[in-house]
């Protein structure tokens, strides 16, 4: 079981820059490909960014590809999202989701396929 917490959402102006930071408890956390995702409201969830356990390997959606970027540091248990040249249509609750499936080939881009899923962190981007 692992438990995921996000954190370092918050409100920025267009143009700024947030950091999210999604800390993972456990001692598998290591071996699972992350994922963020965020959902508007009246909208559904959507994929941001995915990044494989070892880092070597990412994957971004094509509305925030050059301006966000995925991380870890397995060390530290813990996934980032660094958020730059943020837009009004980036304001959504992010969510941090783990797949634990060890034969997966690749990075999925799907919601039913992360096992394991944060509480949400707010993001507000005003214009």
């Amino acid at each position: 079981q692992v438990q995921l917490v996000e954190s370092g959402g918050g409100l920025a102006q267009a143009g700024g820059s947030l950091r999210l930071s999604c800390a993972g408890s456990g001692r598998t956390f290591s071996s699972y490909a992350m994922g963020w995702f965020r959902q508007a409201p009246g909208k559904e969830r959507e994929f941001v960014a995915a990044i494989s356990w070892s880092g070597g390997s990412t994957s971004y959606a094509n509305s925030v590809k050059g301006r966000f970027t995925i991380s870890r540091d397995n060390a530290k248990n813990t996934v980032y999202l660094q958020m730059n040249s943020l837009k009004p249509e980036d304001t959504a609750v992010y969510y941090c989701a783990a797949d634990r499936n060890p034969l997966r080939v690749g990075l999925t881009r799907e919601s039913r396929q992360y096992d394991y899923w944060g509480q949400g962190t707010q993001v507000t981007v005003s214009s």
